[in-house]
């Protein structure tokens, strides 16, 4: 479904989000620039967006550093506020412990991605919308970020933007941009686990 199309279903009975020149605020969870790009072009005209970058999975420190001062500097060329969260790598290492040798996209990838949009839900207070970048990659699993957004949605009383950004060719418009810009692209994920499958 195209965000447009969203944003009509969900906006329909709520007056304020037709009041002249009101755009939504939404704080939008980003992995890496590459995928929060294309992302962030889509949503632009219907959100006033902040970036949260919240990636403890991120493996070594030096790849953490390396993604996050990308997504910072195209931030700063797009003039979008960004909120940084600390690495907090040995939360990730408890939260899946005991599922190392899970597939990518099995349970693994559910208690980290939760643990993501988790954080991204504490810091939403003060937002209309919560999302993420993670369903442009064709790697991911949709159904289950849109289902573990959604229970968020209910615990924390914050509406969840159910999406899947890589139609419409979300992704494909991602690595143009990439080109574009000249980003990093990694090779991986961003676990140490994920290392070992590609």
């Amino acid at each position: 479904m195209h965000v447009g199309e969203i944003m009509e279903k969900r906006f329909i009975l709520d007056e304020k989000y037709y009041s002249f020149g009101y755009k939504p605020k939404l704080l939008l969870h980003v992995c890496c620039a590459p995928c929060s790009s294309s992302v962030m072009e889509c949503l632009s005209d219907y959100f006033d967006i902040t970036v949260l970058f919240y990636n403890p999975n991120i493996y070594p420190y030096e790849e953490y550093i390396k993604r996050k001062n990308e997504v910072i500097g195209y931030l700063n060329k797009m003039s979008i506020n960004f909120i940084d969260c600390d690495y907090e790598s040995e939360i990730y290492e408890k939260t899946v412990c005991g599922y190392e040798n899970e597939i990518e996209g099995g349970l693994r990838c559910n208690k980290c991605i939760r643990l993501r949009l988790e954080k991204t839900f504490e810091y939403a207070k003060d937002f209309d919308y919560v999302c993420s970048t993670l369903s442009v990659s064709p790697h991911k699993n949709i159904k289950m970020i849109n289902e573990i957004g959604l229970l968020l949605e209910k615990k924390y009383s914050v509406n969840y933007l159910v999406n899947d950004f890589k139609k419409n060719d979300g992704y494909k418009r991602s690595i143009e941009l990439s080109k574009i810009n000249n980003f990093y692209r990694q090779n991986y994920c961003g676990c140490k686990y994920s290392i070992r499958e590609e």
